[in-house]
């Protein structure tokens, strides 16, 4: 076969393809509008528009239409599936990106301190049970004890930076303490815990992968991470700085494309996830002097929010069946088990570095917030094989529900007066 033949459409293709692609985006634009305007996340809104055309919905009313729009012909589904990609990747490298800036030195001990109680904590309780229940059930075709282990700490321990992100500039509080706090966790929690999730989807496939099989992913994993994290950004520091800087200077937004996309495809020649791959390209790109890619980086992120990044979530959306897949026990069992988790570590480690339990309270449900993180952890997942639908959309709804109930808790609490931290007892702004 030629490649002119393996990617050659038919007018028909390229029709129901576009008005697939229309319908998502028009439908994810209005509803994150609504949404907007109740004072929701956005990317819930999306998620909702996606849901409303896929087999909840629109599938449920007129499943003819809905199977002729979206899922008549593979090659239509595998392009959805190809901006979907693109939309994850973009979404990943603009998060690495916006890291940059969120530690505090002042705050280093609390942050510390809550990233030991409300990230490792939990993941370690959620990796022990995952071995004390059995939640093959729910495991997908390509899962082993392994990977689904680890994909069930991740799942208990995950943190939005987004969606909290998005949350404080709502509400006014990005410049708190609070929210700076907040951030740092998420931010080296993220890091973390994409890791592992290169790790587990690194295993799929294996009945029972061998101790040296595990131990050769996680070390390209950790090496592939250390690459990003300390190698990548010297070398960028350095060649701004060098005569070499032609080569960002030409065009700086081709420029980070380039290396994100290298980084994907290191990732994937690697075995590593691609998202991880994009993520730390985006770390990288962020550790550069804010001058040189501020405006190439707005201009990729102005696209990604335009046009892929809402392609992504109104596809996650139009891939929930809550019809015939929502699950009522796995959803509210695990989204019990991951708050009740991640809230009690943070109010024990609270307590034990002496904050008010309002602090406490305030830290461990905006960290409870698992928004686009734990929506991507449920795609990356179900798209190795490594869940099962039904699994899939209970963690989607759980990462929408814990969102929705931080960004309620914060407007309620600023409503109140109530200081979101408090030291040694003395009312705090911030």
């Amino acid at each position: 076969m030629t490649l002119a033949q393996t990617i050659t459409l038919n007018n028909l293709e390229l029709t129901r393809f576009f008005i697939a692609l229309v319908l998502l985006l028009f439908s994810a634009y209005i509803c994150s509008l609504l949404f907007n305007k109740i004072k929701l996340p956005r990317v819930i809104g999306e998620i909702f528009g996606g849901l409303l055309l896929g087999p909840t919905v629109f599938g449920y009313l007129f499943p003819d239409s809905e199977n002729w729009i979206f899922s008549a012909y593979p090659s239509e589904g595998q392009l959805l599936s190809l901006v979907s990609w693109f939309g994850l990747i973009l979404l990943m490298f603009v998060s690495g990106v916006e890291i940059r800036g969120t530690f505090s030195r002042e705050d280093k001990r609390t942050a510390v301190a809550f990233l030991l109680g409300a990230t490792i904590l939990p993941f370690l309780i959620g990796l022990a049970v995952s071995r004390v229940y059995d939640f093959s059930s729910y495991a997908g075709p390509n899962s082993n004890p392994f990977s689904l282990s680890i994909i069930i700490g991740i799942a208990v321990a995950v943190t939005s930076i987004p969606v909290i992100s998005k949350i404080f500039l709502d509400l006014k509080i990005m410049g708190s303490r609070y929210a700076r706090i907040v951030l740092a966790i998420a931010t080296v929690e993220d890091s973390i815990l994409y890791a592992g999730l290169a790790i587990a989807t690194g295993v799929a496939g294996a009945s029972a992968p061998s101790v040296s099989s595990i131990s050769l992913t996680i070390a390209v994993t950790v090496v592939f991470l250390v690459s990003g994290l300390l190698v990548l950004p010297r070398i960028l520091r350095w060649l701004s700085k060098s005569k070499a800087r032609f080569l960002m200077e030409a065009s700086h937004s081709r420029f980070a494309l380039f290396l994100c996309f290298l980084f994907v495809a290191a990732a994937a020649l690697l075995n590593v996830n691609i998202v991880f791959g994009a993520f730390l390209a985006g770390i990288a790109i962020g550790t550069v002097p804010q001058d040189t890619f501020a405006k190439a980086t707005g201009s990729i992120k102005k696209i990604s929010l335009a046009l892929f990044t809402p392609a992504y979530f109104a596809i996650v959306g139009l891939q929930l069946d809550l019809i015939h897949q929502f699950d009522i026990v796995i959803f509210l069992g695990f989204l019990l088990l991951s708050s009740g988790l991640k809230i009690a570590g943070a109010l024990g480690v609270g307590k034990l570095i002496r904050k008010s339990w309002l602090s406490s309270a305030n830290l461990a449900i905006g960290l409870n917030a698992r928004g686009g993180p734990g929506i991507v952890l449920a795609t990356v997942a179900f798209g190795a094989g490594l869940i099962s639908e039904p699994f899939f959309v209970a963690l989607v709804l759980i990462a929408i529900v814990t969102s929705l109930i931080t960004g309620y808790w914060l407007r309620y609490t600023q409503s109140k007066g109530w200081p979101l931290l408090q030291e040694d007892g003395v009312p705090s702004k911030g």
